[in-house]
């Protein structure tokens, strides 16, 4: 699909309060917590449990104001910086990271992790807000896509459906891996989420363009731009929703080989 016929999320936007209620909260009608909340929950902690990702920043760049994936991480990376798109979005999770007032409710999403990992619910939110130590706006029509500013390179990276919403086709999608790929220190890791075979989703009038891929375009990206493959998972969706059209959810974790 031409993405010309659907409006660009880093370009257009959107209410990020709402694509939280409609995709990720805990809501009886929320038909995607299978997908969007448990993958990629169960996905990264068993990643990261495993020991075999370790370092000192870890580097998030998903769409919208979303934070819940971020748990399994806080667990092994003293220092998160979270890089969004668009004012809206950082002052959306603003509001959660400094506990105000009209805050977007992850407690369903905490309790998720803390029956994995046997934590105390408030423990794992403290830990959390303690780790996220910056929230970033960053441009991807730049090369360097947090100019003026110089981070210190990353041991991790993760992106979720970041790069699906903002690459206009598949050229584009592997230059914006090489983009991340140029935050990310030697041998580090990138972690992808996202979305097999869909071509839009929706958040209230708006439709926005996702661009359409699979699992072996995914990977040969991702090898192309210097990475080796430790891991790829996809998942089949049983949903069946006029608010988003996909196939599958896809989990890849790669390194950094050069």
């Amino acid at each position: 699909m031409d993405c010309s016929t659907n409006k660009l999320y880093h370009v257009d936007g959107f209410d990020s309060r709402q694509f939280l209620e409609i995709y990720l909260s805990d809501k009886p009608e929320m038909v995607f917590g299978e997908e969007s909340l448990i993958f990629p929950i169960e996905n990264l902690t068993k990643t990261f449990t495993a020991g075999l990702i370790k370092g000192e920043i870890l580097i998030d760049l998903s769409i919208g104001p979303m934070i819940h994936h971020l748990y399994a991480a806080c667990e092994f990376f003293k220092h998160i910086i979270v890089l969004k798109a668009s004012d809206r979005c950082i002052m959306e999770l603003k509001r959660w990271l400094d506990t105000r007032t009209g805050a977007f409710h992850w407690g369903h999403a905490t309790q998720l992790h803390v029956d994995i990992e046997t934590e105390q619910l408030q423990d794992k939110e403290e830990k959390m807000r303690s780790a996220v130590q910056h929230v970033i706006k960053c441009d991807f029509e730049k090369e360097n896509i947090i100019e003026p500013l110089d981070l210190p390179p990353a041991d991790c990276i993760i992106s979720v459906s970041f790069l699906d919403v903002i690459s206009k086709n598949h050229d584009d999608y592997r230059r914006n891996v090489g983009k991340l790929s140029r935050l990310l220190n030697p041998g580090g890791c990138l972690i992808l989420i996202g979305a097999t075979d869909a071509t839009y989703f929706t958040v209230g009038k708006d439709k926005l363009h996702v661009l359409r891929y699979d699992e072996d375009f995914a990977k040969e990206a991702l090898v192309g731009e210097g990475f080796v493959i430790d891991c790829c998972k996809v998942k089949e969706s049983k949903v069946v929703s006029d608010l988003i059209d996909y196939k599958g959810s896809i989990f890849i974790a790669a390194r950094k080989e050069k």
